[in-house]
C-alpha cells in the first residue's frame, strides 16, 4: 500500500512541478547521474589499519563510543555494502592511505606504500562496480608528532612525506587505471602554529618546494585527479595554518590542480557555498568535502540545512555538477556509523534533488529583468513544493526504502553482524 501511496504522491507532485515548466523525469535522470564518494573512515571513527595511531599527532578527534565499529577492511568493507545498498544512485568510495592492508608482521611505512597494499580495496570495488578514491595521511603518525610535514624544517621528516605524498599517487594512477575513470587524490597536511609564528614565508616555502617535488611525476589527467585541501586553523594549529586557502587556492591555479573545499574547514560566519562560483570562475574543477561544522570543524553528519540546501542551488544555478567532484567527511563515533553514511549522504542527494526542482531558467530570466519582486515571490513558493513526493519516487525507484524505512534494515544489521564485534551490544 506505501508503494501506490509513493507512486500517487509522485504523480501529484509531477503535475504541480510541470506547471512550473519542471520536468522532474529529467530531474530524476540528472539526480541519477551524480556520484558522492562515501568517506572509509566514518566506518572506524579514523583509526585505519596500522595498529592504533594517535589522531593527536595531526590535530584530528573523534569523540564518541558507540559500539560496533569496524576492526578490519572486511567489516569495513561489510558496512560500507550495507551503506551503499540504502543509498539511491551509484557512488564511490573515499579511502584513506592508513587503510592499507598487509599479511602479518609490521604494516608497511608510509613513504612505501604500493598499489599491492591496497589490490583487496580495488578488487572489492571491481567486483561491484565501485571506484575509488584516495588520500595521502600525512596524521596520527609519529613523524607527524612535531605538527609538521611537508613543511618541516627538519629535512628528514620533510623528505618522508614527500615520499609518502609521491606513493599515494602512485597508487591513485594505479585505481584510476583499473577502473577506467580518474581517481581524485587529495592533499591535506596538519602543519601550523599555536601561537604566532615569526617567519611563515620559511614554512611556506618549504610547502611549495615539498608540493612540488610530489607532483613532479606526471600522470594522466583521465586516470588521476589532484586536489589540496586548505584549512582555517585546527588543534594545535589555531593561530597559523601553512596550507590556507590562499597559498592552495594560487598553488591550485598555478599548476592546474583541484582546490578542496571542506564545508567545516572556514570561519563560521564563511559560506562555502558563496565560493564556488568564484573559484569556478578561474578552475575547471573543484572538490567538495560536505560535512556539517556545528562548532567549526566538527565533523558532523550532514543534514539538510541552509548551507547544504545553499551548496546545493550554487552547483545546479551555476551549471556546475559535472565539474565538481563531490565527497562525504564526518566522523561520528556517537550514533550507529553505517547510519552515520546513510543520514548524510541521503541529505546530500535530497539537498540536490530540491535544487534541480527548481525552475531555474525561469528564475535567472526574472533576475535579469530586474523583477526581483517575483523572484522572491517564486522562491518562496517553492519551499512549499512537493519535493518531498519526488524524493521518495527516486528512493523507491532506485531500489532503496524511501521515508525512514531504511532504519528498519540498520536495526537488523547491527543486531546480527555489527553488535558482534568486540564491544557491541
Amino acid at each position: 500500500m506505501s508503494g501506490v501511496r509513493t507512486a500517487r504522491a509522485y504523480e501529484l507532485a509531477r503535475e504541480a512541478y510541470s506547471a512550473l515548466g519542471v520536468d522532474t523525469e529529467r530531474v530524476l535522470a540528472r539526480l541519477a547521474s551524480i556520484s558522492l564518494s562515501l568517506n572509509c573512515w566514518q566506518g572506524d571513527d579514523v583509526r585505519g589499519f596500522e595498529g592504533g595511531g594517535d589522531l593527536s599527532d595531526g590535530g584530528l578527534q573523534c569523540t564518541g563510543s558507540y559500539p560496533g565499529k569496524a576492526r578490519n577492511a572486511a567489516e569495513l568493507r561489510s558496512d560500507l555494502e550495507k551503506a551503499i545498498s540504502l543509498i539511491p544512485g551509484r557512488h564511490r568510495v573515499n579511502l584513506h592511505a592508513i587503510y592499507a592492508e598487509h599479511e602479518g608482521g609490521s604494516p608497511p611505512s608510509r613513504e612505501g606504500l604500493e598499489p599491492r597494499h591496497f589490490a583487496g580495496w580495488i578488487e572489492w570495488a571491481g567486483e561491484r562496480g565501485l571506484s575509488l578514491d584516495f588520500n595521502p595521511t600525512f596524521f596520527a603518525h609519529p613523524m607527524a608528532a612535531s605538527g609538521f610535514t611537508l613543511s618541516s624544517p627538519d629535512e628528514g621528516v620533510r623528505r618522508f612525506w614527500v615520499e609518502h605524498g609521491r606513493a599515494c599517487r602512485r597508487i591513485g594512477e594505479s585505481m584510476g587505471r583499473g577502473q577506467g575513470n580518474p581517481c581524485v587524490v587529495n592533499i591535506w597536511i596538519p602543519d601550523g602554529f599555536k601561537d604566532e609564528p615569526v617567519d611563515r614565508k620559511a614554512f611556506r616555502a618549504r610547502l611549495r618546494a615539498s608540493l612540488d617535488e610530489i607532483l613532479a611525476d606526471r600522470y594522466d589527467r583521465s586516470l588521476l585527479l589532484d586536489s589540496l585541501e586548505p584549512k582555517l586553523f585546527g588543534i594545535g594549529s589555531e593561530s597559523c595554518v601553512i596550507g590556507s586557502f590562499e597559498f592552495y587556492l594560487a598553488y591550485a591555479l598555478e599548476t592546474g590542480s583541484m582546490i578542496c573545499l571542506d564545508t567545516g574547514h572556514f570561519h563560521p560566519t564563511e559560506r562555502v557555498s558563496d565560493k564556488i562560483s568564484s573559484v569556478l570562475e578561474f578552475s575547471e574543477r573543484l572538490l567538495l568535502h560536505l560535512s556539517r561544522p556545528v562548532r567549526w570543524d566538527s565533523d558532523h553528519v550532514p543534514v539538510l540545512d541552509d548551507e547544504l540546501s545553499a551548496t546545493a542551488r550554487e552547483l545546479v544555478r551555476g551549471g556546475y555538477l559535472d565539474r565538481v567532484r563531490l565527497a562525504l567527511d564526518f566522523f561520528d563515533a556517537t550514533i550507529n556509523r553505517v547510519a552515520g553514511w546513510v543520514i548524510g549522504a541521503r541529505a546530500v542527494l535530497r539537498a540536490l534533488c530540491i535544487a534541480l526542482l527548481e525552475p531555474v531558467e525561469t528564475l535567472r530570466r526574472l533576475e535579469e529583468q530586474g523583477d526581483y519582486t517575483r523572484r522572491l515571490a517564486m522562491l518562496e513558493e517553492l519551499k512549499g513544493m512537493p519535493h518531498g513526493a519526488v524524493w521518495g519516487h527516486y528512493c523507491a525507484g532506485s531500489g532503496v526504502p524511501p521515508g525512514l524505512g531504511w532504519m528498519d534494515e540498520i536495526a537488523a544489521y547491527e543486531a546480527t553482524v555489527s553488535s558482534e564485534r568486540e564491544g557491541g551490544r
